[in-house]
């Protein structure tokens, strides 16, 4: 769908050019990706703050601000039985983001790293096995894979995980 709208926008953009007019070069995007940020399609990743409430189905991620870093939280819920729910800190360093799940003071946490494409978080498919701690039953927050709902912090603020806990509220 993406392509489809980049391919409609390239269309229109080349339909009102004048050949007769000598313009400076341009550079080249490489890439469906860079041309569509390039025309603002889609966001650029790099000037997107994180801060939000992503979803797909049942899963759920809160990114907000605090004083040090940014909080997240991670929800994934399949049934009572069967789902995960955690905290913890995030930072960021261009596409990548450092997920840790927990307080950060052990090396039994869940920690790893997110990539971060302007609207959308996606989790590596493979995870240290400290992250299947934040689960319970089958369930697992590995090939995690949201897009952003909203970029407001209260609204991110108030994700819960299965017993009521805020994930993203305080610090």
């Amino acid at each position: 769908m993406k392509r489809a709208a980049l391919l409609t926008v390239l269309i229109l953009a080349a339909c009102g050019r004048d050949d007769r007019k000598v313009a400076a070069p341009t550079p080249t995007p490489q890439g469906l990706e860079a041309a569509a940020i390039q025309v603002g399609v889609i966001p650029d990743p790099a000037n997107t703050d994180i801060t939000g409430l992503y979803a797909r189905e049942s899963d759920r991620i809160c990114i907000v601000p605090t004083a040090k870093a940014y909080r997240i939280g991670v929800f994934v819920d399949y049934d009572e039985q069967q789902n995960c729910g955690g905290a913890g800190t995030v930072t960021r360093v261009g596409e990548t983001l450092h997920v840790t799940l927990g307080r950060g003071v052990t090396s039994s946490d869940c920690s790893f790293d997110a990539r971060f494409e302007g609207d959308r978080i996606v989790f590596p498919a493979r995870l240290p096995e400290a992250c299947q701690k934040v689960c319970i039953g089958r369930a697992s927050v590995a090939a995690l894979d949201v897009v952003r709902l909203s970029e407001s912090v209260s609204e991110a603020a108030t994700l819960r995980d299965s017993k009521g806990r805020l994930l993203c509220a305080g610090e």
